[in-house]
């Protein structure tokens, strides 16, 4: 028996992952009853069981678009939010630096990249795209194994009442090869508990031995399992809850190391712990689903679902039920987090997940057009209470699901007009281009699902080059590993050792606060002082700490206190350079400064020796911070104007900026017309003019949480926290009443910013293009970049106008038409690629483009004429001739008929 046990457990496929907290069993007095198996009252048991009884502060489901992490397209684990403890990098100032026992319901999203279950939605009763994970954690070492399994063997069977000869569970087996030994302690911790030992399960490293990635902090697990049979024949176990004990870190090499601190991770599905309170073998026949099923019969007017599968599932008519039901609650999610349909990243996964959902509803279910979009307010009925955000972007939700699928529609007629014309090009035994169809597809330009392209060819009796395009897939997959690979972090670094060693010993975080210390002369220039510090540390290239550097060794320095900024915000770090006190004829240049977990590590090259213990100035590169202060001052107007100028529903996505130019990331319904970007510009321009002053101060983060129009990033801030506010003092901007953050860019921001709003000069828009579908990135650039760029375009404008008006005044003949024909399109490429504004850029480009078509039109005509005047030259000189033979020259794919001209002769 306990083979065929082994055999079932090692083909459970973890569907979520995580791992529970505790502080010792529970002496509270229990309620009579398990509480009702409702999906919300399920949840709502989970959450106040850890609040009420165990102690654990309830945070908020975080967004599923990742929160900094270029290694997730979506968040999905509940400990995704969390990783900055992990890793020891976590704000010592920020709310979450404070967490030691928290407990959540997270949104997640698995379909694309490493967790990807999107292909088998709806082929089985269990998998999905976007599920809840319930979890509990305990960080440094607040409780650990006893304390964790307590609390989940009380949680499931006092609070839910699940009988305990139904729940098995399995520890980590050890892993000779990498000298871990057996977890033997939360084995005898489950007997303890009174699990019989026949139900207690060893595995090795792949299904108990729980890893971040290919490096980071990991762990042995232990899992919960539940027996659907019911001890009646062979036990079918499917995985409730997953306990990882993070007590490891896999390093670079792939060698474990002990973690400085140990933390309990705790995950377990909603869905499949919803299904077995309420006696159901399939997540999709719960009340988390049951009213979407019950909308999609009423609008499709289909056969009740059934929930069949496999060959018993006749016509796939389950299936489909199961794939809209499952891919609208993404959509729902993903789009009111601000992750929306588009062409690359998680807005492509959402594309899919939209068109596949569109594809089973009007195929198999025969749903009318705008179905998709009618099933929002379902989703937000069913999960509007837990997640307050699906209830405010409802409208948004269902606008953004109908124009997609509307534009999928319309993409499907194009599709298949492109298949009949090539179709009508290829020969009866040849196959059909693999490049054609690969442009068709998704990945391509159309985004039609590949086998919808298939079974549209099939219908014609066309067979597709299936070489080519798995050729095709191959090269794609390839350039998306590459896209996919992890971005290295530049320069130095510290990681979770080095963090923990400073911790231990008791090294305070890095005093950043003189960055801010700069001030306005009365002549308008700034006045940036320099910062006395002491060297604490000293790190080699390869992170490694040291008690001093030789002369030309590239180092990180960790000091008491820096005037310098590290890159943070979307902000680029200062730069300069530091001099021992002194010594002040000998620099040490800084190329940047990074914030690690709290501490400030600045990289440079020693010119001679430095050791700990010296004290140092530190000199901030002076034009470089106040080209960085004028960005970041500049893109909080942009960000305001453009709430102005296109309504209060246009978001921040994110930002970055340097000395050279900003980048903006905001939602928009649309493209932005030419006559909104120069709105933006001159309301920007406006409060550049009008010098206003601008306010900086600390405050408490509680006095930010109800300021009407304060806008404040999906971003862990500090307490307390700074406030940025232009032309309105800050306490008069957080007071609710005044309503001054909705006329004014008032924003919670750590960057270093101008005094005044008149040393901006000058924004220009250079550049705008749509992410994804409700998502634009703006380039901006300022002060004399942003002068030059309207001259040059002023210039450009008169040049346009000076071809319009030779082209209106006629060329006397098709050479003459051919040279200004070639100015134009050589104005065509100056505009589209010098810097300069982009709403005269989007302007000038569209008259140049009716330029060229007239100037085409107009040479047409003049050759037409031309070869007519020759032929007719010709005619003339051979009127008694019997044949005539000559060539007529032009350039125009025109055709010139000989009943244009009087034919002479006999």
């Amino acid at each position: 028996m306990a083979a065929s046990l082994a055999a079932a457990a090692r083909r459970l496929r973890r569907a979520i992952r995580r791992s529970p907290a505790w502080r010792g069993p529970s002496h509270r007095p229990l309620s009579s009853e398990p509480p009702a198996a409702k999906a919300s009252a399920v949840r709502a048991a989970f959450l106040n069981f850890f609040r009420d009884r165990h102690g654990h502060r309830l945070v908020p489901s975080a967004s599923v678009r990742p929160r900094g992490d270029p290694s997730l397209l979506f968040v999905n684990a509940g400990m995704n939010q969390f990783k900055p403890i992990f890793l020891g990098t976590v704000d010592p100032r920020s709310e979450m630096a404070g967490f030691r026992r928290v407990a959540n319901s997270q949104k997640c999203v698995r379909a694309g990249g490493r967790h990807n279950d999107l292909e088998d939605v709806g082929r089985d009763l269990s998998h999905h795209t976007f599920f809840e994970m319930l979890g509990n954690w305990a960080f440094g070492g607040e409780y650990f194994k006893e304390e964790a399994c307590s609390m989940a063997w009380e949680l499931l069977t006092q609070v839910y009442g699940i009988p305990t000869e139904r729940l098995w569970v399995s520890y980590f087996d050890g892993d000779p090869k990498a000298g871990l030994e057996p977890d033997l302690e939360t084995r005898d911790i489950w007997l303890s508990l009174g699990v019989p030992a026949t139900r207690v399960l060893s595995f090795g490293p792949q299904e108990n031995f729980w890893e971040m990635g290919n490096t980071g902090p990991c762990g042995p697990c232990t899992e919960i399992h539940y027996d659907l049979a019911g001890g009646v024949g062979a036990p079918q176990l499917v995985e409730l809850w997953n306990l990882v004990f993070m007590q490891h870190n896999r390093e670079a090499d792939g060698s474990l190391q002990p973690l400085p601190q140990w933390h309990v991770d705790t995950g377990m599905g909603l869905e499949r712990l919803v299904a077995v309170l309420q006696g159901k073998h399939s997540t999709y026949d719960t009340d988390l689903f049951s009213p979407l099923l019950h909308a999609i019969q009423q609008g499709c007017r289909a056969p009740p679902y059934l929930g069949r599968v496999g060959v018993a599932d006749e016509g796939r008519t389950d299936t489909a039920y199961r794939v809209v039901a499952d891919h609208i609650r993404t959509l729902s999610v993903c789009i009111s987090d601000g992750v929306f349909p588009g062409m690359s990243g998680p807005p492509l996964v959402l594309r899919r997940i939209l068109r596949r959902a569109v594809r089973f509803s009007m195929e198999i279910l025969k749903a009318p057009p705008g179905f998709l979009g009618s099933l929002v307010p379902v989703v937000v009925e069913t999960l509007g209470d837990a997640y307050p955000e699906l209830q405010r972007n409802s409208a948004q939700i269902s606008n953004l699901v109908l124009e997609d699928e509307a534009a999928f529609l319309a993409s499907l007629e194009r599709g298949r007009r492109i298949i009949d014309r090539t179709l009508r090009t290829l020969g009866p035994s040849d196959m059909f281009p693999a490049e054609v169809a690969w442009s068709l597809s998704l990945s391509g330009d159309l985004g039609l699902p590949l086998d919808m392209v298939e079974l549209m060819l099939e219908e014609k009796g066309v067979q597709l080059d299936s070489t080519g395009l798995e050729r095709l897939a191959q090269e794609a997959a390839q350039h998306q590993a590459r896209q996919a690979e992890p971005v290295q972090k530049q320069g130095l670094w510290l990681d979770v050792h080095a963090l923990g060693e400073l911790q231990r010993q008791g090294v305070p975080p890095t005093d950043s606060s003189p960055k801010y210390n700069y001030s306005l002369r009365p002549n308008g220039s700034y006045e940036f002082g320099t910062c006395e510090a002491q060297v604490l540390q000293l790190y080699t290239e390869d992170g490694t700490a040291v008690a001093s550097v030789g002369k030309g060794q590239r180092c990180g320095l960790l000091l008491d206190r820096t005037n310098f900024y590290a890159e943070q915000g979307g902000q680029a770090s200062d730069r300069g350079y530091l001099v021992r006190v002194g010594q002040e004829d000998v620099l040490f240049p800084v190329a940047r400064a990074q914030v690690c977990g709290g501490f400030i590590l600045h990289e440079a090259v020693a010119p001679e020796c430095l050791q700990i213990g010296d004290q140092v100035q530190l000199h901030v590169d002076k034009a470089w911070r106040l080209a960085c202060m004028a960005k970041h001052t500049a893109t909080h107007l942009l960000n305001w104007a453009l709430r102005q100028t296109l309504g209060p529903g246009t978001e921040q996505q994110g930002s970055h900026l340097n000395p050279e130019q900003l980048r903006l990331d905001v939602t928009t319904q649309t493209a932005l017309t030419p006559e909104q970007l120069r709105a933006v510009e001159n309301t920007v321009q406006e409060a550049v003019q009008q010098d206003k002053p601008v306010y900086m101060e600390e405050v408490p983060l509680a006095l930010t949480a109800q300021v009407p129009g304060l806008r404040c990033l999906d971003e862990v801030y500090p307490d307390p926290v700074r406030v940025v506010s232009v032309g309105v003092p800050v306490a008069h901007a957080l007071d609710p009443a005044s309503q001054a953050a909705l006329q004014t860019s008032v924003e919670l921001c750590c960057g270093t910013h101008l005094l005044r709003t008149g040393a901006v000069g000058d924004l220009v828009i250079i550049g705008d293009r749509q992410l994804s579908k409700g998502t634009t990135r703006l380039l901006a650039i300022t002060g004399e970049q942003a002068q030059q760029a309207r001259e040059l375009g002023q210039n450009l404008a008169q040049e346009v106008k000076a071809a319009t008006e030779r082209l209106s005044q006629g060329s006397r003949d098709v050479a003459e038409a051919l040279r200004l024909s070639k100015d134009i399109g050589r104005l065509i490429e100056a505009v589209d690629t010098s810097v300069m504004p982009q709403w005269q850029r989007r302007e000038l480009l569209a008259t140049l483009k009716m330029l060229q078509r007239r100037a085409n039109t107009a040479i047409r005509k003049l050759q037409m004429g031309q070869a007519a005047k020759k032929t007719q030259e010709l005619l003339e000189r051979h009127l008694k001739g019997p044949l005539i033979v000559d060539t007529v020259s032009a350039e125009s794919l025109s055709t010139l008929f000989v009943d244009q001209l009087p034919i002479h002769g006999h």
